[in-house]
């Protein structure tokens, strides 16, 4: 009786089996799939993944320390607060004076933005960004370690709104949030003496303010010595973030900048002095001066650091015994290895041309032609290549004959394609047509047309438009166009074609380009090109070459060809901004069409127009572009043309421009006649892409005269029977849902009658959707000039 039933006792748990061999009877080694000795390869496979996340967690490790010691050590780059006030009470150059004095140790006679403070160990350099001037606000913001925000407390209680940012705040704020905020702070000024007073408002202050900044914003009195100290002590430990972005370029703002004259006329070498910050520089690099354009350097001097935080305490920026440049080294480009300043491709106009043949060609292509023609040859079933030889009897005039008497041709073969075509797609027509002799019969006729043919030109403008005005809706239907009368629609619209399927049906990209086209530059894969970008700024970080400033030197860029007009405006004592030099990463001086995914400003309430001129500003780029508007469409490769930005939603906006990796983020401003440039939209760069097709649509309406169940004649769409039977393939569709086709012209004014897939009301509008390719317009100038 015991057999299968019987008792099977736990075998010995052995001194040293592990918990997985101990459980491993209760795996069926079937279902589980895992061979016998997967366990020995587990153990392994756990130990490498171990290792794999030390190396990681090591790597990490590594670049936090280096980052650390590279922000905050005694070789690291000042560190810019930049000061901007949310209202007109905000009084920032007190404060800006107050900090530089407070950092400099107490030393008055200050003569530059940039001191070194040996109590903190620190080189800080203090902006003021001017209330009011929006475009100097968002570039400071730029080149800001550390934003910090003034207001006022008596803004708290003495303004209506009781809110200590007003308008300008407000606006300066939404774009300082596109540009890309860095670490933030918030100075709060002009708070009592009595501390529960100076409590209560800087909660308020808090309570105003916080839902307006990111969560690390860190809030500071400002009004003591013991408040700047407190500030002063927590900003030196302060781990600053800033925008990707700039993490990704080399750039130098500059303390002093000055003209050297150059050897043609009308072009300078400008000379920058400052510290590089963010990534090492190599001289045979492209460099982007902010407002003037892309240039190349002709040298780099690496100079003593005029502000080292060793020196004696109360030493100041620029201020030297000898106020003499000391050079500790230079580099100069090699001509084999740097790269050129190239931004437009040249084309070649003779390119598409086609030579004279020569006497060899044209035997050549005479004896291929008379071998088609024997090719051609109608012969007899069954006829073989020896009889074929015989026959020589006007064979080609046969065929003439033969194609004289079917005066349709090719044609008629097309067309009937085209209507197979129609009537497969279309099951609810074919469903139909046994009905087309009886609507032959109601509705065709010319006495039915005679009232038409007797109008003139006016009547028939007129009938239009107050047809258009009772059944038209232009915010709707934004796409519907008149067809003209006096210019035929096939010349009229003869760039555009009909599409079956706008998601599905195919566009060749490369059909029909415009000249602008031959002067861009285009990449096969632009996400691995900009990965082998990347990594050759990577390696040139990492490696110490010879031709190469290192991060946090101080040093003078030589920026050469640079046009004297423009350089002088950038050197100009009334000048308040400094002057930034960014490196460029390999291709960025090239010219292709850039999309940007763009959303109209809140505060911008003028119409903005597709190919408008616009002021751009593409990180620390700023040029003229002329965008083209269109719809973002996820899942298909064409995307419909808009006229105007619209508001609340985002668009596409295309521009030719100079290529620059993504992410970047795009401000969007316009000028105003006599006034400052006004913020018109904000965005970002989304892809580098010629070959994305933009389709401008117009729809053709035309209105039902007379209707019979699914079948109806309609008019006002064309005006001629060669423009029906020019956009016959074309598919129709309705403003209520239905869909049709064309089936034939009727009389002389361009009516037509037309089959649908069910029933047609009187009042309903019967459309024809077209579609041609556009393009961005090319700018007159690119950059704007200062």
């Amino acid at each position: 009786m015991a057999g299968a039933r019987s008792q099977v006792n736990k075998p010995h748990k052995t001194r040293f089996a592990s918990k997985a061999s101990r459980h491993s009877h209760k795996i069926d080694k079937v279902r589980s799939g895992k061979p016998a000795g997967s366990h020995r390869a587990a153990v392994k496979g756990a130990r490498a993944a171990r290792l794999q996340h030390s190396k990681i967690r090591d790597q990490k490790r590594a670049a936090l320390l280096k980052e650390k010691r590279s922000s905050n050590g005694s070789s690291s780059a000042p560190r810019v607060i930049v000061l901007c006030g949310l209202s007109s009470s905000a009084n920032v150059g007190p404060l800006a004076e107050d900090l530089l004095i407070f950092a400099a140790g107490g030393d008055e006679k200050l003569t530059s933005n940039t001191v070194a403070s040996p109590a903190y160990k620190l080189r800080t350099t203090v902006l003021q960004a001017p209330y009011g001037d929006l475009t100097s606000c968002m570039e400071l913001a730029k080149v800001a370690d550390l934003l910090a925000f003034v207001v006022s407390a008596n803004s708290l209680y003495n303004s209506d709104s009781g809110n200590p940012i007003d308008e300008f705040g407000s606006q300066c704020l939404s774009v300082l949030r596109a540009v890309g905020l860095p670490s933030t702070a918030v100075f709060i000024r002009d708070l009592p003496s009595d501390t529960k007073s100076k409590q209560e408002l800087k909660k308020a202050a808090v309570s105003f303010l916080s839902p307006e900044l990111p969560e690390d914003c860190r809030f500071y009195a400002a009004e003591t010595k013991d408040d700047l100290h407190m500030f002063m002590r927590l900003f030196k430990e302060q781990h600053l973030s800033s925008p990707h972005w700039r993490n990704q370029r080399p750039y130098v703002m500059s303390e002093e900048a000055c003209i050297k004259p150059g050897d043609s006329m009308g072009l300078c070498t400008l000379l920058v002095s400052g510290y590089l910050r963010a990534h090492n520089l190599s001289v045979n690099q492209l460099v982007h001066v902010s407002g003037a354009g892309d240039f190349q350097l002709g040298q780099i001097d690496i100079l003593k650091d005029p502000c080292p935080v060793s020196e004696r305490k109360n030493s100041d920026v620029m201020d030297s015994d000898d106020n003499q440049i000391q050079i500790i080294d230079t580099f100069v480009p090699d001509p084999l290895n740097q790269e050129p300043l190239l931004v437009e491709n040249i084309p070649d106009p003779l390119a598409g041309e086609q030579t004279w043949p020569t006497e060899a060609e044209m035997e050549e292509a005479y004896e291929s032609n008379k071998q088609r023609k024997v090719v051609k040859r109608k012969l007899p079933r069954g006829t073989s290549e020896y009889q074929a030889a015989w026959i020589v009897d006007d064979t080609d005039d046969e065929g003439d004959d033969s194609q004289n008497d079917n005066p349709d041709g090719a044609g008629m073969v097309i067309d009937e394609k085209d209507h197979s075509e129609h009537d497969s797609d279309s099951s609810d027509i074919d469903a139909v047509s046994h009905f087309t002799e009886k609507f032959d019969q109601e509705t065709i006729g010319g006495s039915e047309m005679g009232d038409d043919e007797n109008l003139t030109k006016e009547q028939i403008e007129e009938d239009i438009k107050r047809i258009k005005e009772s059944n038209a809706d232009d915010e709707e239907f934004p796409d519907e166009v008149e067809t003209p009368l006096d210019v035929p629609a096939r010349k009229r619209f003869a760039k555009y074609r009909g599409l079956k399927s706008f998601r599905t049906s195919s566009w060749d990209p490369k059909e029909s380009l415009p000249p602008e086209y031959a002067r861009i530059f285009a990449f096969d894969k632009f996400t691995r090109t900009q990965k082998h970008v990347l990594a050759k700024r990577a390696e040139l970080d990492e490696e110490s070459s010879k031709d190469c400033a290192r991060i946090g030197s101080y040093v003078m860029l030589h920026v050469k060809n640079v046009p004297t007009d423009v350089a002088s405006k950038l050197c100009h004592p009334s000048r308040r901004l400094p002057v930034v030099v960014s490196g460029l990463l390999e291709h960025e001086s090239k010219i292709s069409v850039l999309h940007f995914s763009i959303k109209k400003h809140d505060s911008y309430e003028a119409p903005i127009r597709s190919k408008e001129p616009l002021i751009f500003n593409v990180g620390f780029r700023q040029f003229t572009a002329r965008p083209l508007f269109s719809s973002d469409n996820i899942n298909c490769n064409k995307h419909k043309m808009e006229r105007f930005l619209h508001h609340g939603r985002f668009s596409i906006a295309s521009v030719y421009a100079p290529i620059s990796f993504p992410p970047v983020p795009l401000i969007v401003l316009k000028n105003i006649d006599g006034q400052q440039p006004v913020i018109a939209a904000v965005g970002t760069l989304k892809s580098v892409d010629p070959d994305q097709i933009i389709l401008k649509k117009i729809v053709l309406t035309g209105y039902p005269q007379r209707v019979s169940k699914l079948k109806a004649m309609v008019r006002y769409m064309f005006h001629h029977p060669e423009d029906v039977r020019w956009f016959k393939p074309v598919e129709l569709w309705t403003k209520h849902g239905k869909r049709g086709r064309i089936k034939e012209t009727v009389g002389t004014h361009g009516s037509m009658k037309c089959i649908f897939n069910s029933s047609v009301q009187q009042h309903d509008t019967v459309c024809m959707s077209l579609f041609k390719r556009a393009f961005p317009k090319w700018p007159a100038q690119f950059y704007h000039q200062i």
